[in-house]
Protein backbone atom coordinates (compact mmCIF):
# COMPACT_ATOMS: atom_id res chain seq x y z
CA UNK A 1 0.00 0.00 0.00
CA UNK A 2 1.20 3.52 -0.85
CA UNK A 3 0.14 6.87 0.58
CA UNK A 4 1.11 10.39 -0.40
CA UNK A 5 1.18 12.61 2.69
CA UNK A 6 0.25 16.27 2.74
CA UNK A 7 1.18 17.56 6.17
CA UNK A 8 2.73 20.00 8.59
CA UNK A 9 3.19 20.54 12.32
CA UNK A 10 3.43 17.87 15.05
CA UNK A 11 0.34 16.03 13.84
CA UNK A 12 2.01 15.63 10.45
CA UNK A 13 5.16 14.21 12.06
CA UNK A 14 3.37 11.76 14.36
CA UNK A 15 0.91 10.54 11.73
CA UNK A 16 3.74 9.95 9.25
CA UNK A 17 5.34 7.76 11.91
CA UNK A 18 2.07 5.81 12.25
CA UNK A 19 1.94 5.14 8.50
CA UNK A 20 5.52 3.89 8.46
CA UNK A 21 4.93 1.74 11.55
CA UNK A 22 1.99 0.14 9.75
CA UNK A 23 4.22 -0.60 6.74
CA UNK A 24 2.55 1.91 4.44
CA UNK A 25 4.97 3.07 1.75
CA UNK A 26 5.19 6.87 1.55
CA UNK A 27 6.77 7.84 -1.79
CA UNK A 28 6.23 11.60 -1.35
CA UNK A 29 5.58 14.18 1.38
CA UNK A 30 4.05 17.53 0.48
CA UNK A 31 4.53 20.25 3.09
CA UNK A 32 5.03 24.01 3.55
CA UNK A 33 7.91 26.41 3.73
CA UNK A 34 8.03 27.81 7.27
CA UNK A 35 6.70 31.35 7.52
CA UNK A 36 9.53 33.61 8.79
CA UNK A 37 6.93 35.75 10.59
CA UNK A 38 5.59 32.76 12.54
CA UNK A 39 7.01 31.33 15.75
CA UNK A 40 8.03 27.79 14.74
CA UNK A 41 7.68 25.85 17.99
CA UNK A 42 6.59 22.57 16.40
CA UNK A 43 8.48 19.75 14.73
CA UNK A 44 9.40 19.76 11.04
CA UNK A 45 7.67 17.20 8.84
CA UNK A 46 10.25 17.87 6.12
CA UNK A 47 13.07 16.95 8.52
CA UNK A 48 11.28 13.80 9.66
CA UNK A 49 10.68 12.72 6.04
CA UNK A 50 14.35 13.35 5.24
CA UNK A 51 15.30 11.00 8.08
CA UNK A 52 13.59 8.21 6.13
CA UNK A 53 14.84 9.38 2.68
CA UNK A 54 11.30 10.28 1.63
CA UNK A 55 11.20 12.93 -1.14
CA UNK A 56 9.68 16.25 -0.05
CA UNK A 57 8.15 19.06 -2.08
CA UNK A 58 6.86 22.44 -0.86
CA UNK A 59 4.66 23.92 -3.59
CA UNK A 60 2.93 27.26 -3.06
CA UNK A 61 -0.15 25.70 -4.64
CA UNK A 62 -0.52 21.91 -4.42
CA UNK A 63 -3.26 21.88 -7.06
CA UNK A 64 -1.12 23.02 -10.01
CA UNK A 65 -0.89 20.52 -12.93
CA UNK A 66 2.76 19.58 -12.36
CA UNK A 67 2.08 18.53 -8.75
CA UNK A 68 -1.12 16.70 -9.70
CA UNK A 69 0.70 14.84 -12.48
CA UNK A 70 3.59 13.87 -10.20
CA UNK A 71 1.24 12.42 -7.60
CA UNK A 72 -0.91 10.66 -10.19
CA UNK A 73 2.21 8.99 -11.58
CA UNK A 74 2.90 7.49 -8.15
CA UNK A 75 -0.48 5.68 -8.25
CA UNK A 76 -1.07 5.99 -4.49
CA UNK A 77 -3.71 3.95 -2.69
CA UNK A 78 -4.31 6.84 -0.28
CA UNK A 79 -3.81 10.54 0.11
CA UNK A 80 -3.65 11.74 3.73
CA UNK A 81 -3.74 15.32 4.92
CA UNK A 82 -2.30 15.83 8.40
CA UNK A 83 -2.60 19.50 9.35
CA UNK A 84 -1.77 20.62 5.81
CA UNK A 85 -2.89 24.24 5.51
CA UNK A 86 -4.26 24.35 1.97
CA UNK A 87 -7.36 22.83 0.43
CA UNK A 88 -6.95 20.00 -2.07
CA UNK A 89 -9.12 20.13 -5.16
CA UNK A 90 -10.89 17.27 -6.95
CA UNK A 91 -7.97 16.81 -9.35
CA UNK A 92 -5.94 15.53 -6.36
CA UNK A 93 -8.71 13.96 -4.30
CA UNK A 94 -9.76 11.72 -7.21
CA UNK A 95 -6.29 10.18 -7.64
CA UNK A 96 -5.97 7.61 -4.80
CA UNK A 97 -7.59 4.22 -5.34
CA UNK A 98 -8.82 3.90 -1.73
CA UNK A 99 -9.61 7.53 -0.99
CA UNK A 100 -8.31 10.77 0.46
CA UNK A 101 -8.55 11.42 4.21
CA UNK A 102 -7.91 14.33 6.54
CA UNK A 103 -7.04 14.43 10.25
CA UNK A 104 -8.84 17.32 11.95
CA UNK A 105 -8.21 18.61 15.47
CA UNK A 106 -11.73 18.54 16.86
CA UNK A 107 -14.61 16.16 17.39
CA UNK A 108 -16.35 16.80 14.09
CA UNK A 109 -18.83 18.14 13.22
CA UNK A 110 -17.94 20.63 15.97
CA UNK A 111 -15.31 23.26 15.23
CA UNK A 112 -14.90 22.79 11.51
CA UNK A 113 -12.37 25.12 9.91
CA UNK A 114 -9.31 26.85 11.33
CA UNK A 115 -7.51 26.59 14.71
CA UNK A 116 -10.13 24.31 16.30
CA UNK A 117 -8.21 23.76 19.54
CA UNK A 118 -7.96 27.47 20.24
CA UNK A 119 -11.64 28.06 19.49
CA UNK A 120 -12.73 25.15 21.69
CA UNK A 121 -10.84 26.65 24.67
CA UNK A 122 -12.18 30.14 24.02
CA UNK A 123 -15.70 28.73 24.17
CA UNK A 124 -15.03 26.90 27.43
CA UNK A 125 -15.37 23.38 26.03
CA UNK A 126 -14.49 20.51 28.35
CA UNK A 127 -13.62 18.07 25.56
CA UNK A 128 -12.17 18.03 22.08
CA UNK A 129 -10.23 15.43 20.08
CA UNK A 130 -9.05 14.29 16.67
CA UNK A 131 -11.19 13.10 13.77
CA UNK A 132 -10.19 11.22 10.63
CA UNK A 133 -12.64 11.86 7.81
CA UNK A 134 -13.03 11.61 4.06
CA UNK A 135 -11.81 14.66 2.20
CA UNK A 136 -14.06 16.65 -0.09
CA UNK A 137 -13.55 20.03 -1.71
CA UNK A 138 -15.43 21.63 1.18
CA UNK A 139 -13.34 21.65 4.39
CA UNK A 140 -14.04 19.20 7.20
CA UNK A 141 -17.45 17.98 5.99
CA UNK A 142 -16.68 14.46 4.73
CA UNK A 143 -17.85 11.22 6.32
CA UNK A 144 -16.13 10.33 9.59
CA UNK A 145 -13.90 7.25 9.75
CA UNK A 146 -12.94 7.44 13.43
CA UNK A 147 -12.32 9.94 16.22
CA UNK A 148 -10.74 10.04 19.66
CA UNK A 149 -11.80 12.45 22.45
CA UNK A 150 -9.49 14.14 24.95
CA UNK A 151 -10.39 16.27 28.01
CA UNK A 152 -9.84 20.00 28.27
CA UNK A 153 -9.15 20.78 31.92
CA UNK A 154 -10.15 24.20 33.32
CA UNK A 155 -6.61 25.61 33.30
CA UNK A 156 -5.18 23.82 30.25
CA UNK A 157 -3.48 26.06 27.69
CA UNK A 158 -3.85 25.56 23.95
CA UNK A 159 -0.33 24.13 23.84
CA UNK A 160 -1.23 21.52 26.43
CA UNK A 161 -4.48 20.62 24.68
CA UNK A 162 -2.77 20.47 21.29
CA UNK A 163 -0.31 17.93 22.71
CA UNK A 164 -3.28 15.77 23.75
CA UNK A 165 -4.89 16.17 20.32
CA UNK A 166 -1.63 15.07 18.68
CA UNK A 167 -1.74 11.84 20.70
CA UNK A 168 -5.43 11.45 19.85
CA UNK A 169 -4.54 11.73 16.15
CA UNK A 170 -2.03 8.88 16.55
CA UNK A 171 -4.58 6.65 18.27
CA UNK A 172 -7.23 7.45 15.68
CA UNK A 173 -5.00 6.68 12.71
CA UNK A 174 -3.61 3.51 14.32
CA UNK A 175 -7.15 2.17 14.80
CA UNK A 176 -8.52 3.26 11.44
CA UNK A 177 -5.66 2.38 9.11
CA UNK A 178 -6.01 -1.43 9.11
CA UNK A 179 -9.72 -1.05 8.34
CA UNK A 180 -9.03 1.37 5.50
CA UNK A 181 -6.43 -1.00 4.05
CA UNK A 182 -8.77 -4.00 4.30
CA UNK A 183 -11.74 -1.95 3.00
CA UNK A 184 -13.77 -2.78 6.12
CA UNK A 185 -13.94 0.74 7.56
CA UNK A 186 -17.37 2.02 8.56
CA UNK A 187 -18.23 5.62 7.72
CA UNK A 188 -20.52 8.01 9.59
CA UNK A 189 -22.12 10.91 7.79
CA UNK A 190 -21.69 14.21 9.61
CA UNK A 191 -24.70 16.11 10.88
CA UNK A 192 -23.66 19.52 9.58
CA UNK A 193 -26.46 21.23 11.48
CA UNK A 194 -24.27 20.73 14.58
CA UNK A 195 -21.28 22.96 15.19
CA UNK A 196 -20.06 25.35 12.51
CA UNK A 197 -17.08 26.79 10.67
CA UNK A 198 -14.50 28.96 12.40
CA UNK A 199 -11.94 31.27 10.83
CA UNK A 200 -8.27 31.68 11.63
CA UNK A 201 -7.16 34.02 14.40
CA UNK A 202 -4.78 37.00 14.34
CA UNK A 203 -2.63 38.40 17.18
CA UNK A 204 -4.97 41.39 17.50
CA UNK A 205 -7.83 38.99 18.32
CA UNK A 206 -6.11 38.42 21.67
CA UNK A 207 -6.99 41.88 22.98
CA UNK A 208 -8.68 41.66 26.39
CA UNK A 209 -11.96 43.37 27.13
CA UNK A 210 -11.91 43.79 30.91
CA UNK A 211 -15.68 44.30 30.96
CA UNK A 212 -16.08 40.60 30.16
CA UNK A 213 -16.43 38.04 32.95
CA UNK A 214 -13.34 36.53 34.56
CA UNK A 215 -14.01 33.05 33.15
CA UNK A 216 -14.23 34.32 29.55
CA UNK A 217 -11.02 36.32 29.89
CA UNK A 218 -9.31 33.30 31.47
CA UNK A 219 -10.40 31.16 28.51
CA UNK A 220 -8.99 33.72 26.06
CA UNK A 221 -5.68 33.88 27.93
CA UNK A 222 -5.14 30.13 27.93
CA UNK A 223 -6.32 29.79 24.32
CA UNK A 224 -3.61 32.15 23.05
CA UNK A 225 -0.90 31.60 25.71
CA UNK A 226 2.69 30.97 24.48
CA UNK A 227 3.79 29.69 22.08
CA UNK A 228 0.81 31.51 20.56
CA UNK A 229 0.92 35.35 20.45
CA UNK A 230 -0.77 35.86 23.84
CA UNK A 231 -3.62 37.89 25.33
CA UNK A 232 -2.86 41.57 25.68
CA UNK A 233 -4.05 44.90 26.99
CA UNK A 234 -2.81 48.45 27.36
CA UNK A 235 -2.72 50.09 30.79
CA UNK A 236 -1.93 53.81 30.93
CA UNK A 237 0.03 53.54 27.71
CA UNK A 238 1.98 50.48 28.86
CA UNK A 239 1.51 47.25 26.88
CA UNK A 240 0.65 44.23 29.01
CA UNK A 241 0.78 40.63 27.76
CA UNK A 242 -0.77 38.04 30.04
CA UNK A 243 0.45 34.45 29.72
CA UNK A 244 -1.36 32.67 32.55
CA UNK A 245 -4.29 33.37 34.84
CA UNK A 246 -6.42 31.62 37.44
CA UNK A 247 -10.07 32.31 38.22
CA UNK A 248 -10.35 33.34 41.87
CA UNK A 249 -13.37 32.66 44.05
CA UNK A 250 -13.22 35.95 45.91
CA UNK A 251 -15.60 38.84 46.42
CA UNK A 252 -15.05 41.81 44.06
CA UNK A 253 -13.86 44.94 45.90
CA UNK A 254 -14.15 47.83 43.46
CA UNK A 255 -17.28 47.30 41.35
CA UNK A 256 -15.40 48.01 38.12
CA UNK A 257 -12.41 46.57 36.20
CA UNK A 258 -9.38 47.18 38.39
CA UNK A 259 -5.85 45.81 38.66
CA UNK A 260 -4.59 45.55 42.23
CA UNK A 261 -2.00 43.93 44.50
CA UNK A 262 -2.83 41.97 47.62
CA UNK A 263 -0.47 39.82 49.70
CA UNK A 264 2.21 39.99 47.02
CA UNK A 265 -0.10 38.76 44.24
CA UNK A 266 -1.62 40.57 41.28
CA UNK A 267 -5.38 40.43 40.72
CA UNK A 268 -7.73 41.81 38.08
CA UNK A 269 -11.33 42.52 38.95
CA UNK A 270 -13.28 42.04 35.73
CA UNK A 271 -16.79 42.91 34.58
CA UNK A 272 -17.82 39.95 36.69
CA UNK A 273 -15.46 37.95 38.90
CA UNK A 274 -11.75 38.17 39.72
CA UNK A 275 -8.63 36.77 38.03
CA UNK A 276 -5.19 36.20 39.49
CA UNK A 277 -2.51 37.21 36.99
CA UNK A 278 0.06 34.45 37.42
CA UNK A 279 2.45 35.37 34.61
CA UNK A 280 2.61 38.58 32.59
CA UNK A 281 4.86 41.06 30.80
CA UNK A 282 4.97 44.87 30.80
CA UNK A 283 6.39 46.53 27.67
CA UNK A 284 7.85 43.19 26.60
CA UNK A 285 9.66 42.40 29.86
CA UNK A 286 8.72 39.81 32.48
CA UNK A 287 7.00 41.45 35.44
CA UNK A 288 5.29 40.57 38.72
CA UNK A 289 3.16 42.19 41.41
CA UNK A 290 6.18 44.08 42.76
CA UNK A 291 6.67 45.71 39.34
CA UNK A 292 3.31 47.50 39.30
CA UNK A 293 3.78 50.31 41.85
CA UNK A 294 7.06 51.31 40.22
CA UNK A 295 5.50 51.26 36.77
CA UNK A 296 2.19 52.94 37.58
CA UNK A 297 2.84 54.79 40.84
CA UNK A 298 0.13 52.82 42.63
CA UNK A 299 -0.90 49.30 43.53
CA UNK A 300 -4.51 49.97 42.44
CA UNK A 301 -4.99 50.71 38.71
CA UNK A 302 -8.24 51.19 36.81
CA UNK A 303 -8.66 49.02 33.71
CA UNK A 304 -10.44 50.35 30.64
Amino acid sequence: MKAVVFGYHNVGVRCLEVLLAQRIEVPLVVTHEDNPNESIWFESLADRAALYDIPVIKPEDPNVPEVVERIAALQPDFIFSFYYRQMLKASLLDIPKLGAYNMHGSLLPKYRGRVPVNWAIIHGEEETGATLHKMTEKPDNGDIVDQTPVPILPNDTAFEVFSKVTCAAEFTLMRALPKLVSKTAMFTKQDLSIGGYFKGRRPEDGRINWQHCARDIHNLVRAVAPPYPGAHSEIRGVSMKIDRTLVEHRTPKFGKPTLYIENGRCYAECGQGVLRLVSFELDGEKANALSLPGKFGSDIISLS
